[in-house]
């Protein structure tokens, strides 16, 4: 009796234990099929302008509707610094991210380290701005840089009644966006407006406002008394060069114009201080640029080439829907 209990509890038991190993791998299975986040690193020429914040919103915003995305934000300390930007890039392929969004800080050092993501397996999408080779990337997703230079140029001449003395003042070699900038401005007011004379266009402001501030100062030290209209390529250019124009008591003396929104500089846009903006959709640029990169991981297929558009903000239509949305983006 004592033997036959013992056999019946023992076939109990490993039956028992069966069940449970059965069980045990249709759990960790359960588990394993669990949605994973990808994780999409997104990373800026710098963190502090006001255009970088909109540039972060969009990227979450992509996320948030996709749902099964985490972004990963990071950018250099300076916009200056490309070195720092590639060890950003280098440590986001060590970390094995799915994907990343970059803003390439210039355009040839950052070849490299990109082309280091492909090799990993980890497809890039560009934003903002472009790199010299693109051979390694997924897509580029930007504003038409060199057509906003060029409204630029119009609005200038168009207020200037094609005539007077006027300074082109750049950001930082090496930085693709702001470089079609110039050349789409230079290109165009010399071949629509021919009796405008570029009295200095080979300037360059500098990383911040800081810089940019003091590059303006030493130009209209130079060239006060002469210059009729200015063109400044980004927001922090725009803003040092905003700065100076009120220290040199020049306000509203020179036709000004600047690229991109702040605060500060739609302020001065409705004062009058400012005659136009040049505008781009920095959060539909992050927006498109993660949507890019998972489109590019779910293999469908993707355009190389993407663009955001651009306009111009004056005093005159700076109220219109369209032209308020792109003065007053949304930021993280």
């Amino acid at each position: 009796m004592n033997r036959l209990f013992w056999v019946a509890a023992l076939c109990v038991i490993v039956g028992c234990s069966k069940a449970g190993d059965q069980g045990a791998p249709q759990a960790k299975n359960a588990n394993a099929g669990a949605t994973k986040k990808r994780q999409i690193a997104v990373i800026a020429k710098e963190a502090s302008h006001d255009f970088w914040k909109s540039v972060h919103a969009g990227a979450e915003r992509a996320a948030k509707e996709l749902g099964n995305v985490e972004i990963l934000w990071k950018a250099p300390t300076r916009g200056d610094d490309p070195n720092e930007q590639i060890n950003i890039v280098q440590n986001f392929i060590t970390l094995g991210v799915d994907g990343i969004c970059l803003a390439p800080i210039d355009s040839r050092s950052l070849v490299d380290v990109v082309r280091s993501a492909k090799s990993a397996g980890i497809p890039t999408v560009i934003i903002d701005s472009g790199l010299e080779d693109p051979s390694a990337t997924v897509s580029f997703v930007a504003t038409d840089n060199k057509n906003g230079g060029s409204l630029a140029a119009r609005e200038l001449g168009k207020r200037l009644n094609g005539q007077g003395n006027v300074i082109l003042l750049r950001y930082n070699p090496g930085s693709e966006s702001t470089e079609q900038r110039e050349l789409g401005f230079l290109e165009t007011i010399q071949k629509e407006f021919p009796d405008i004379r570029l009295i200095s266009s080979d300037q360059y402001a500098g990383a911040d406002e800081s810089s940019a501030l003091d590059k303006s100062q030493q130009l209209l030290l130079k060239f006060g008394k002469d210059v009729n209209g200015i063109f400044a390529v980004n927001e922090s250019c725009a803003t040092g060069m905003l700065r100076a124009i009120d220290e040199a008591d020049l306000t509203k003396k020179v036709v000004y114009i600047g690229f991109d929104s702040s605060d500060r500089l739609v302020h001065a846009l409705g004062d009058g201080k400012i005659q136009g903006l040049v505008l781009q959709d920095p959060v539909n640029m992050a927006y498109l640029g993660v949507k890019t990169v998972c489109e590019s991981l779910d293999g469908k297929p993707v355009e190389s080439r993407v663009a955001t558009g651009e306009h111009v903000a004056t005093l005159e239509n700076m109220n219109d829907p369209e032209i308020r949305k792109l003065l007053y983006p949304e930021k993280f």
